[in-house]
């Protein structure tokens, strides 16, 4: 299972690890992904995995 937000499609991203002596090694920074049910329109259950920030969306539109 990929690690993406079925909503928002964010994903990984890299950049750099960096100490106090400037070393640079490669780091990734994935997205904090959540597994919540959602009640779909037809009344069934899907569990989706969505970041968090999509979740807060998700609750406060709703």
């Amino acid at each position: 299972m990929s690690r993406r937000c079925a909503i928002s499609g964010k994903g990984p991203m890299v950049g750099n690890n960096v100490s106090h002596a400037k070393n640079r090694t490669k780091r990734r920074f994935v997205p904090n992904l959540r597994t919540v049910r959602v009640t779909l329109e037809d009344g069934t259950t899907q569990k989706i995995r969505i970041s968090a920030k999509e979740l807060r969306t998700l609750k406060k539109h709703s």
